[in-house]
């Protein structure tokens, strides 16, 4: 017989006083039966507060979204007065059982432990026995004891929101970790919600222009759309993030929300002081234009597979109430993923393939489906994705590239040949590189670009062997048309100016069409290659040509 609030194992029968019911990773709360042997009948809790069904209160998939969202939230998310306080009764690492005399709190929600110099934050993960829930830190467990007292907030964990966070450092729970004092909002947001209603979603498809023009051409990004970011160390991730950030901000006048997730604390110091640099964060006056949510890997896992959630949080509300078209950045997308096999396995679920958690699909769906365009703005993700052990059948990427729209691949052979931004140009993909969407032009434009490219790399072997000789006079020209291309790829970004010396460039799509078309149609063959590296739009190339001529005279 159980009657406590002792942990059970995933699907193992618990007898109650109405007999054996077969749980699902939980305990019964508040179950009292009549004879022996007669049906077991959910009863009001000795709190006057009644109790869902066994499988309501069991499955506690951690990432199932809470109803609504109020952003006119109290000044600060603290616990209210009246709410239900209960006592740890077990600390095991990151997993804290707390008992409740009455009134238990419901999955999800934030409890706050008291008595402690720095806050700490508890997360509702599944109801055990009739008077116990167990919950994920999110904060470090050391120095927690049994009997310490544990006030429930009384709604899930919520953050601060608004234009006050830009130019700031948050942490999961929306506490400033940047040393420069509170954040002063008076708007808060709950970390989980609904996806947006299909009312609500626009089914227009529209590209998001960041002035990149091998992204712009090659692989464009659709408003509302998932990117995949593909890239080892020092191809240039972090630079194309803060140009990506610098364009939206000037081009479409959108914010931008930076989500550290799990990487390493140095990478997001270093980004963090890149931006004030680079003039992305301005310490001086309210003109930033980005959000940074860190949750970085020396935390618990509680943190990690909820920080994510915390930066999306902050990017809806720019979305639906400022009308904002918001980048949302995620680095790395696969540490959200191992944090929550983290998290179940502490939860005591059966793991899945390759020890992932059984609700793995579910986990990434639900906060990935919250990423869209609506009527009033559009959230566009671009997530770093690691490939563990470069399988991408593994089930973590495997599950990520479902929902992805578009893939940036950085290429170390291309950032080799000093081409910057190193995009690689016949792996990188969108969805809606269609002639229905982009229009016919472009979509010619851009698959006549990735077959000259490919003949000239279909053509590299012979000329290693042979040299450019031995070639044919129509592929001498295809060599040198895409040379020129190649080259003409590459872009002087504003943020990099202090390292490259170059003045940088933002492109207009039609600008971006234009020039490569024109190479493309050989009405260029006369300029040297050298005079398409590192400009903007084909008139510079063309002016940068005249220049070399002139020097060279």
């Amino acid at each position: 017989m159980h009657r406590g609030g002792a942990p059970i194992a995933p699907w193992r029968v618990q007898v109650h006083r109405g007999g054996p019911r077969l749980h699902r990773g939980g305990g019964g709360a508040g179950y009292r039966g009549g004879s022996r042997g007669s049906p077991v009948v959910p009863q009001p809790h000795r709190g006057g507060r009644s109790c869902r069904s066994p499988p309501d209160l069991d499955s506690s998939l951690l990432s199932s979204p809470a109803p609504g969202r109020d952003y006119a939230a109290p000044a600060a998310p603290a616990a209210k007065a009246g709410s239900s306080t209960g006592r740890i009764v077990a600390v095991i690492g990151a997993v804290v059982d707390v008992q409740f005399d009455e009134g238990l709190p419901p999955i999800l929600n934030a409890l706050e432990v008291q008595g402690r110099e720095t806050r700490l934050v508890l997360e509702v993960a599944q109801h055990l026995g009739e008077n116990t829930v167990r919950t994920i830190a999110m904060d470090g467990t050391e120095g927690l004891v049994r009997g310490q007292k544990v006030l429930d907030s009384g709604a899930p964990i919520r953050i601060p929101v608004g234009p006050e966070t830009l130019g700031r450092i948050m942490n999961v729970i929306g506490e400033p970790i940047d040393e420069r004092g509170p954040i002063t909002t008076k708007q808060f947001a709950a970390i989980h919600a609904e996806a947006p209603e299909f009312v609500e979603m626009s089914v227009e498809q529209e590209i998001l222009v960041t002035g990149i023009k091998v992204v712009d051409l090659l692989a464009p990004y659709a408003k509302g759309g998932k990117i995949g970011l593909f890239g080892g160390a020092g191809v240039g991730k972090t630079v194309l993030i803060m140009e990506l950030i610098n364009n939206v901000a000037k081009a479409h006048g959108g914010y931008s929300v930076f989500a550290g997730v799990g990487e390493r604390t140095r990478e997001g110091n270093d980004l963090y002081h890149e931006m004030i640099e680079s003039g992305v964060i301005n310490l001086k006056d309210a003109t930033s234009k980005v959000a940074l949510v860190y949750g970085q890997m020396n935390e618990p896992p509680g943190a990690r597979a909820r920080v994510a959630l915390t930066g999306l949080t902050v990017a809806e509300y720019f979305r639906d109430q400022e009308g904002q078209d918001v980048l949302l950045f995620i680095d790395n997308i696969f540490r959200f993923t191992q944090a929550g096999s983290e998290v179940s396995a502490l939860l005591g679920r059966i793991p899945s393939a390759v020890g992932y958690q059984p609700t793995l699909a579910t986990d990434m769906g639900t906060m990935q489906e919250r990423i869209t365009t609506t009527r009033k703005g559009s959230i566009t993700s671009v997530q770093a994705i690691y490939v563990p052990a470069d399988d991408l059948t593994d089930p973590a990427p495997a599950t990520t590239f479902a929902h992805l729209d578009a893939t940036t691949v950085l290429s170390r052979a291309i950032a080799e040949l000093g081409i910057y931004p190193a995009v690689d140009p016949l792996d990188s993909t969108s969805r809606i590189m269609d002639p229905n969407i982009v229009g016919p032009e472009h979509y010619d434009v851009a698959r006549g670009v990735q077959k000259i490219l490919q003949d000239y790399k279909s053509l590299q072997d012979i000329i290693a062997i042979l040299g450019m000789d031995e070639l044919s006079e129509e592929d001498k020209l295809t060599v040198a048309r895409a040379r020129k291309i190649q080259r003409f790829l590459s872009q002087p970004f504003q943020v990099a100016e202090v390292f490259t010396g170059h003045m940088g460039k933002l492109v207009p799509l039609q600008e971006t069409i234009k020039g490569f078309k024109q190479i493309l149609a050989g009405e260029y063959d006369h300029l040297p290659e050298q005079a398409f590296y590192m400009v903007g739009p084909i008139e510079e190339a063309v002016a940068k040509a005249e220049k070399l001529a002139e020097e060279h005279a």
